[in-house]
């Protein structure tokens, strides 16, 4: 017999580092703190385009995505949730956002010296950003494929 399935939240965030800047959301909800471009990733999309268009969404610019940070998963008694933890650069020069809308109130660069100017959603946004700045271990983004998608790289011998 099968068992109900587990009702999951998939979620996605980007730390956005251009040299010793890294991109902070002014958040519309959450008690309009500071915290990483974030969200839920929407039906049919994958982590990383989530993470493409949270970005773009309350950050306001494009983004190349460099790696992933972490996969973080957090069961619970009726739920869960994975959320995926990327780096990423700006893809261009595009200014932060700076009007407020139903996504974030705005974004702004800031350097970790900075950080404690603003009142961040979670003690996790420094702990990340750090990490970050330290030079922690990224992980390729082909860590996370569809299913189907082929192996790549080294290969065992035919049997």
């Amino acid at each position: 017999m099968a068992r109900p399935p587990i009702p999951t939240w998939h979620l996605t965030a980007v730390v956005v580092r251009k040299g010793e800047r890294f991109v902070l959301v002014h958040e519309a909800t959450h008690g309009q703190n500071w915290y990483l471009p974030a969200g839920a990733v929407e039906p049919g999309e994958s982590f990383a385009e989530a993470a493409r268009r949270e970005a773009l969404e309350e950050a306001g610019i494009p983004i190349n995505l460099l790696g992933i940070i972490r996969v973080e998963h957090t069961p619970r008694p009726d739920s869960a949730r994975i959320r995926v933890v990327f780096l990423a650069e700006p893809s261009g020069e595009t200014p932060l956002k700076s009007h407020a809308d139903h996504e974030s109130l705005g974004a702004q660069w800031v350097t970790l010296e900075e950080i404690d100017r603003y009142p961040l959603r979670a003690p996790y946004v420094k702990d990340v950003l750090r990490f970050v700045a330290a030079g922690g271990p990224v992980q390729p983004l082909s860590l996370i494929e569809a299913e189907g998608h082929p192996f790549l790289g080294p290969q065992p011998p035919a049997s």
